[in-house]
């Protein structure tokens, strides 16, 4: 999977099994004793992934560490920067997950499975938008719109390292404008 993820980043879903294979130190055929093809792979990879994020990022949301008294928009600012945390120190993996997402070879079962960690992150964006011009967005749409502003945020942030904290700020201002 380390292998994987590193190649991806760098060169794209496109990128060869035999590549992988070879970054992972074996050959293009013992990659295949793990992976009967590229698509088992890319399933995988997408799994570990967002695996590896929701350990970063679901662990503050309600129930957690973090008081239903402090309100939704408290409790969307703690998960709003710990994707901001995952994207930074995880930036080959940020990176492998943009690839992989896109992919037409990650099934809709597998996007299911990986959906799951995420069930109260879900249930926080559906009380923060309930009333908010966002109400009637399908899930999916807006789980979109918030990686697009982390990513949006994450460019920011590497472009201009001493306005962090600033970007960060005004972006996650602009997600709750956008959903509340």
């Amino acid at each position: 999977m380390t292998a994987a993820i590193r190649v991806i980043a760098e060169q794209g879903i496109g990128a060869s099994t035999a590549t992988i294979g070879k970054a992972a130190g074996v050959s293009n055929g013992a990659l295949f004793t793990y992976f009967e093809t590229k698509a088992a792979l890319l399933n995988q990879l997408y799994l570990e992934l967002k695996a590896r994020m929701a350990t970063m990022t679901t662990v503050d949301v309600p129930g957690a560490n973090v008081p239903v008294e402090n309100g939704a928009r408290e409790q969307l600012r703690l998960v709003w920067y710990a994707m901001l945390g995952w994207a930074r120190e995880r930036p080959l993996e940020r990176l492998a997950l943009a690839q992989v997402s896109v992919s037409k070879d990650v099934t809709d079962e597998t996007r299911a499975l990986a959906a799951k960690p995420y069930a109260e992150v879900e249930a926080l964006l559906d009380r923060c938008r309930a009333k908010g011009a966002m109400r009637d967005a399908s899930p999916a749409f807006l789980a979109t719109m918030v990686l697009a502003m982390v990513d949006a945020t994450i460019d920011s942030i590497a472009a201009e390292p001493g306005a962090a904290d600033r970007h960060a700020e005004i972006g996650f201002d602009a997600l709750w404008r956008a959903i509340h």
